[in-house]
């Protein structure tokens, strides 16, 4: 099966060459990395032209549909024709070697491999404490409270096979888009597992991540998660 390796990529020039080149000596399958140049005011796609020169399997394409995380995501989904899709952050807070192992999970029929930085071997370094409390309290306990089998439901970091995207409507507009349809995906039927990964806190560059902007619509999965197990 071949992946599609999808990052979404804003004013990222001073990283994303790093990015790309730790996923190509770290990951040995058959994949493509599709960078979504996410309305950058810097370098950043000039950069990931030079290396198509260098990397056949390297796309650039342009965020056409909005702005922001969820809608550079949708465009890489879009464009992708691969059995299974791999969302990875630009700034290498993700461990490129996690995509060999979920590789592995896919091959034995899962639908969602969850990248769980909560579970046993896995790992997260850096980052705000409060932003690490949330996740993890949000993860750990629709566990224990709604039975979905990964204690990091709220992690971008995930391998979806392809048709479950064109499945799930999805709705919505920043980083919770993964929790979104990791859950809905759960509600659907579709089979979960997960393995550890480890996370660290991004060391060139700010984040784009703001825990408070996107805190509201987290909770509301969360609320809705539980209302919908209920009923």
């Amino acid at each position: 099966m071949k992946i599609s390796i999808v990052i979404p990529a804003h004013n990222e020039q001073d990283i994303i060459a790093k990015t790309i080149k730790s996923i190509e000596e770290t990951v040995n399958l058959d994949f493509e990395i599709i960078i979504v140049n996410d309305h950058s005011t810097d370098n950043t796609p000039g950069i990931v032209n030079s290396l198509k020169r260098i990397y056949s399997n390297l796309k650039l394409v342009e965020n056409d549909i909005g702005r922001g995380f969820a809608d550079a995501l949708r465009k890489g989904f879009s464009v992708s024709d691969s059995d299974l899709v791999i969302p990875v952050m630009a700034d290498l807070c993700d461990n490129p070697q996690t995509i060999n192992d979920m590789y592995a999970k896919a091959l034995e029929g899962f639908d969602i491999v969850c990248g769980s930085r909560y579970m046993k071997g896995g790992t997260k370094i850096g980052g705000p404490l409060i932003q690490t409390l949330f996740s993890r309290f949000v993860g750990c306990s629709l566990k224990y409270l709604i039975g979905i089998p990964t204690f990091d439901v709220a992690n971008s970091f995930k391998c979806y096979r392809k048709h479950i995207l064109n499945t799930i409507k999805i709705r919505s507009r920043k980083f919770e888009i993964s929790m979104e349809i990791t859950l809905k995906a759960y509600f659907a039927g579709f089979s979960i597992t997960e393995v550890p990964t480890d996370w660290k806190g991004r060391f060139i560059g700010k984040s784009k991540f703001y825990l408070f902007r996107v805190a509201a619509n987290y909770i509301k999965l969360y609320l809705w998660a539980i209302f919908r197990k209920k009923t």
